[in-house]
């Protein structure tokens, strides 16, 4: 089938969808749109027997959605409507959620159900459960919806149908009135409710130490008390604000702007800068017991003092757990990451697993940090020089066999550091962007040498130049990840631990492990690490020192979440003619059948 994407933004969400509709055969065109003019447009240069909507926050213009047919998935369960579905949801503590797909009509979200699929909510942010539980289940649901339109004989089904068993609840747009923090009133529980219905989109506007400023997401602190709405240390870039009745630790900040540009989101402590008092650095050990009981084994809510770096060990197999706001890693971030790894490689493992518990593994330098330096090109310079250093520590490593373990998405270094590994497995539903061109880079941490040899130099140049995403499954067939991983993202931290578990245990690992040294030996003298490096950070360097070169801009707008410059790369979508009989508008086909349950 022929299926147009139109969407506010080319997301993880649409990305995802994109991925995998392409993996089932179909033929998908993308278009991101900001009005009702801009999905004309699209509509009549593509001609779609089917319209989607993953992410949109446009109107669909009621010529359109009379001619095709036309689906949006909504972020709530049937009956639930309004723009701020999923914030409210996180805001009010529930616990069981779900993703409709439903038919666009005049009234927003108020159309007939294609497909719906429920999903939990655990206490995570907003952005996390978008890319994870959210995600799974707008996928069921659009693959669902996408098969009952192919067959023609499915009739959606009224919101107020009894079937359903939900009433219709239309929630307003959340304001920041309805997410202003008390810090004097508010308990640890009600902060981190209210950060994490806001996490990434639009934040919580807040004072602190005489200026506004968005904050974006909030991790529980169980020891520091202190008089509420006080900062009462630092950690890992973070600083520790007094509650009602406890802490909380907030990673990132954004300056609120009077200019009428965006602030850009960064480390709380570097946001702060001159502003911040001096304050007790409170480091937590590397390797943390974890309490007994459902919170061990790498159980994200395990109740454990919040570090971003953490270790631990599960007989022969060592895990290094590190999780990034965004998946952007700073020079910092790279640097106290690569002492971690060092530190790992001390311990008696057979196995080493990174990557985070759940959400992004990394994708790549951090953008925000760079443009918010004083000197842009010295940062992004230091930035790449240490996530070189990082991933040539792991490429190097012979000694064990390492794990990159993917349970959310990965893009650019990122991609790279994951590919440094002896195994990349990935969490179905994973998407890879390996891929630098978006951003005007040639690229690095030694891709030139990993990428082809997994994949092949044909395909390696395919999956650069198109920057087109990745699906877990496309991946897996050629060769960029080892094993997808069947299991919710909640479970993946389980599942990785048990599967290294065994692999720890395993005569083949010996004997791979056994071959490493060789085997490096060997690569080393076809070509050499060093001539990878060398080759590839000449041409990023020229880049960076270069004022007119788009990557400025390009980092710039993508920082501030502003539409890029004129002539901005692009992904390169397969160029594909409607086949006859599927570029018409597709009339819409009520079927006298009876449908099937939703």
């Amino acid at each position: 089938m022929h299926i147009l994407l139109v969407a506010g933004a080319f997301n993880s969400l649409t990305q995802r969808v994109h991925a995998e509709l392409t993996a089932r055969g179909h033929a998908v065109a993308v278009e991101t749109v900001a009005d009702g003019e801009a999905i004309r447009t699209a509509v009549r240069r593509h001609r779609p027997g089917l319209v989607l909507a993953p992410m949109l926050k446009a109107a669909i213009p009621r010529e359109v959605f009379t001619a095709h047919t036309c689906l949006v998935v909504h972020p709530g369960p049937p009956g639930d409507r309004g723009p701020s579905s999923l914030d409210w949801a996180i805001a009010g503590g529930a616990r069981r959620w779900g993703v409709t797909v439903l038919e666009a009509e005049a009234e927003m979200d108020a159309g007939r159900v294609w497909a719906w699929a429920p999903c939990p909510l655990p206490e995570r942010g907003k952005s996390d459960l978008y890319r994870g539980e959210i995600a799974d289940a707008a996928l069921t649901a659009v693959h669902l919806a996408v098969e009952r339109f192919a067959s023609g004989a499915h009739t959606p089904t009224r919101q107020d149908d009894p079937a359903l068993g939900a009433g219709v609840c239309v929630r307003p747009g959340m304001r920041q009135a309805d997410r202003r923090l008390d810090w004097h009133r508010h308990t640890t529980a009600d902060v981190l409710r209210i950060l994490r219905a806001a996490d990434s989109q639009p934040g919580v506007r807040d004072t602190l130490l005489g200026a506004e400023w968005f904050l974006h997401g909030g991790h529980p602190e169980y020891g520091l008390r202190g008089r509420p709405g006080t900062l009462l240390a630092v950690r890992a870039g973070a600083v520790c604000r007094a509650t009602a009745d406890g802490a909380v630790w907030l990673p990132v900040l954004r300056e609120r702007r009077t200019d009428g540009r965006r602030g850009i989101a960064l480390p709380a402590v570097t946001a702060l800068g001159d502003r911040l008092p001096d304050l007790p650095e409170e480091p937590v050990p590397l390797a943390q017991e974890a309490p007994p009981g459902p919170g061990a084994h790498g159980d994200p809510d395990a109740r454990t003092a919040w570090s971003d770096i953490r270790y631990r060990e599960q007989g022969a197999a060592g895990f290094l757990q590190f999780s990034f706001p965004g998946g952007a890693m700073s020079t910092a971030h790279c640097r106290r990451l690569l002492d971690a790894y060092r530190y790992a490689c001390t311990r008696p493992t057979r196995v080493l697993v990174l990557g985070p518990a759940r959400d992004f593994f990394s994708n790549g330098i951090h953008l925000g940090v760079i443009e918010a330096a004083a000197d842009p090109a010295a940062e992004s310079w230091a930035n790449i020089e240490a996530m070189n250093d990082l991933v040539r520590a792991v490429l190097t490593t012979t000694d064990r066999l390492t794990v990159a373990a993917l349970c959310g998405n990965a893009a650019a270094g990122g991609v790279m550091l994951a590919l440094a590994a002896d195994e990349v497995w990935c969490r179905r539903g994973v998407v890879l962007n390996p891929h630098y061109r978006l951003m005007g880079l040639p690229g690095s941490e030694y891709w030139t040498a990993t990428l082809p040899r997994r994949v092949g130099p044909h395909t390696a140049r395919d999956l650069t130049e198109r920057a087109l995403p990745v699906g877990a499954d496309p991946a897996h067939r050629i060769g960029l990840v080892d094993r997808v991983l069947e299991t919710s993202p909640q479970g993946f931290a389980a599942e990785t631990a048990a599967r290294a578990a065994r692999t720890a245990g395993s005569a083949e690992t010996e004997r791979r492990i056994g071959a490493k040294k060789s085997d490096l030996e060997a690569r080393e003298a076809r070509r050499p690490l060093a001539d990878h490096r060398a080759e590839e950070l000449a041409a990023m360097r020229a880049v960076f020192d270069d004022p007119g070169a788009p990557y400025h801009a390009l980092r710039a707008a993508f920082v501030r979440k502003e539409a890029p410059p004129a002539g901005a790369p692009q992904p390169r979508f397969a160029a594909r003619a409607p086949a006859a009989g599927d570029g018409e508008a597709s009339p819409r086909r009520p079927s006298t059948e009876a449908h099937r349950p939703v």
